[in-house]
């Protein structure tokens, strides 16, 4: 009978396969920023409450070992969005704000995922932080997004009267984005909202206009990356965490989970929720000294490559094929976000360049047992810094400094076995080495060198009276 009734499954999920062939799903991708692995009730935080990103939990799968591609804002995007590990096009840096130069930011020649879904069809939306370039080759309308509603830096004040910028012809400082009007398709409007209501509302707008057609909305909110700033509803909902900034921090994410959590209903509401993939993670792990956020167990914060810093809060709803309160305890990364919706989407055929990511889906159903990746990859060049991660083991260089940890057994890395290790050692360099030739020096200067940028590009700004963007 167990053996009928695996078969049966398996027939029903290859059924539900097919099927979605011909009528693709919507793909729904909300990333939040500098969000702490331990900050979301599916990860047992019983100090900030998050029903609604626990709804998508509850509704599909966890990823228990859920990886981003590096850790920090813009690399990681930037190794989502291509479905590639960002250091094989010298992607290793968190970019300035340069409206003006072309190269600062995700180079023409990669192809990025909204550009492989409208080949099918696809309305493709980008919502909030892109963080991927301010030249107006490189903004999303440019990378395949047919709408764009948000802001091009990587952080924003969120208050609309702090808005007082028009557009980015006026900046004369990196800061000068966080206090930059809303773009919205073409021109800067005012807001009358908090930030982070703004894009929930423009993200259900979006669902409600579009639910007759396969969509990809790209929800990028900039909470709860600081600045800390909360509207007063959602500090008295907070008002059981006695510390300032942490309650501020938790009001923040508070404000995102009520937006995923209208977005969720509006899917409900058009009834097309259950053939709709939504996937939640943090771009990277939280700054905890900074922002307040909570890694909980794990060792590092944002910036670090232990697992504080890549490893995040993952999670992926597909009501129509994916059984609700699954764990896939695998180490999965962000990365292969771009190749499972591309195989969901019928669109395989049209991604130009290998890419290293994988379609999650017959791992999650147990149509492959084996593992998704041998291997997982980070190097920081910049910091000396090597980063391989297999089934169990994680090798950690940081210059004359090594690991390795047993993370099936010492998820805190705690322990460094390196000393009683010599095999796995031999091989995760070897691994490493082998991976390493294919990747590049970064290509451009790093967000904390705009003295240098700016001698360099004594033009960086755009002069009293130019030609809008």
């Amino acid at each position: 009978m167990k053996f009928l009734f695996n078969l049966l499954f398996i027939i029903l999920c290859f059924s539900c396969t097919f099927n979605h062939k011909n009528k693709p799903p919507n793909i729904i991708l909300i990333i939040s920023d500098d969000q702490g692995y331990a900050d979301v009730g599916f990860h047992g935080s019983k100090e900030i409450f998050t029903p609604n990103i626990d709804r998508i939990a509850n509704n599909g799968v966890v990823f228990s070992q859920g990886y981003v591609s590096y850790a920090v804002c813009s690399p990681s995007r930037a190794g989502l969005i291509t479905g590639r590990y960002q250091n094989r096009f010298g992607y290793s840096r968190n970019i300035l704000l340069a409206p003006k130069d072309s190269t600062m930011g995700l180079p023409l020649s990669e192809q990025t995922l909204p550009e492989v879904l409208k080949k099918v069809d696809y309305k493709t939306k980008a919502i909030g932080k892109w963080h991927l370039g301010a030249h107006k080759s490189l903004v999303p309308e440019r990378r395949g997004f047919d709408e764009f509603y948000g802001f091009i830096i990587g952080g924003h004040r969120y208050f609309p009267d702090d808005l007082i910028l028009n557009d980015l012809t006026e900046a004369r400082r990196q800061m000068d984005g966080y206090i930059t009007k809303i773009y919205d398709n073409g021109k800067r409007i005012n807001t009358s909202k908090y930030l982070t209501e703004e894009l929930s509302d423009n993200a259900v707008k979006f669902v409600d206009d579009n639910s007759e057609n396969p969509f990809f909305l790209y929800l990028s909110y900039n909470a709860p990356h600081t600045p800390l700033q909360a509207t007063e509803k959602d500090l008295a909902r907070n008002m059981h965490i006695e510390e300032e900034n942490r309650r501020k921090y938790a009001a923040m994410v508070t404000s995102m989970d009520d937006g995923i959590g209208l977005i969720l209903d509006k899917l409900e509401e058009k009834k097309i929720s259950d053939n709709t993939i939504v996937i939640f993670f943090s771009d990277n792990g939280g700054v905890e000294w900074y922002n307040y956020s909570d890694n909980g167990e794990l060792r590092g914060i944002k910036g670090d490559f232990f697992e504080g810093g890549i490893r995040v809060p993952f999670v992926m709803q597909w009501p129509d094929l994916l059984p609700a309160g699954l764990t896939y305890d695998n180490p999965i990364i962000a990365l292969d976000i771009f190749a499972t919706a591309a195989s969901v989407a019928n669109a395989e055929q049209y991604i130009k360049s290998d890419i290293d990511g994988v379609n999650l889906i017959p791992y999650i159903l147990g149509q492959k047992d084996d593992l998704p990746h041998d291997y997982l990859y980070w190097q920081n060049r910049d910091k000396d810094i090597d980063v391989i991660r297999g089934e169990r083991y994680k090798y950690l260089r940081m210059g004359d400094e090594e690991f390795i940890f047993d993370l099936k057994n010492d998820i805190s890395e705690k322990n460094n076995l390196i000393d009683i290790s010599k095999n796995i050692y031999n091989e995760y360099k070897f691994k490493f080495k082998e991976w390493e030739k294919d990747m590049i020096d970064p290509v451009f200067l790093d967000l904390g060198s705009g003295k240098e940028y700016n001698k360099l590009h004594p033009d960086r700004w755009y002069n009293s009276n130019p030609e809008r963007q």
